[in-house]
C-alpha cells in the first residue's frame, strides 16, 4: 500500500542496492512491479570475514550515524513524516552549514 502511493516517484529509479538479506527473486519481482521493469536490484554481497567498507551502502549509513546525533532524529518523536522530513532537512542544512563555516576560518 505505501509503495503504491509512491509509485510515480519509485519509477524515476535506476537501480536498487540491497544486502544479502533481499536476494530473493520474490523481493527483485515485487520492485520491478511496483517501480517499472528498468529498474536492476543489485545485492552487495560480503566477500571476506571481517569489516570490509562496502560500495554505495557506507554512504548511507554514515549519514544515518550523523543524523543520530540530533536528539529529535534520534528516536521515532514525529506523528506526521513530513515533520520528520523536516526535520532532517533542517539537521542536514545544519551539518552543511558548519562544514562551510568550517573552511572560512
Amino acid at each position: 500500500m505505501v509503495l503504491e502511493e509512491v509509485k510515480e516517484k519509485l519509477s524515476r529509479l535506476e537501480v536498487i542496492w540491497v544486502d544479502q538479506g533481499y536476494s530473493g527473486k520474490k523481493f527483485a519481482d515485487a520492485v520491478k512491479r511496483v517501480c517499472g521493469e528498468s529498474v536492476r536490484v543489485e545485492v552487495i554481497s560480503r566477500i571476506g570475514k571481517g569489516f570490509e567498507t562496502l560500495p554505495k551502502r557506507w554512504i548511507v549509513e554514515r549519514t544515518f550515524g550523523w543524523l543520530n546525533r540530533f536528539r529529535r532524529l534520534s528516536k521515532d518523536y514525529e506523528l506526521y513524516s513530513e515533520t520528520s522530513e523536516g526535520m532532517i532537512y533542517g539537521c542536514l542544512m545544519h551539518l552543511m552549514v558548519r562544514r562551510l563555516a568550517a573552511l572560512d576560518d
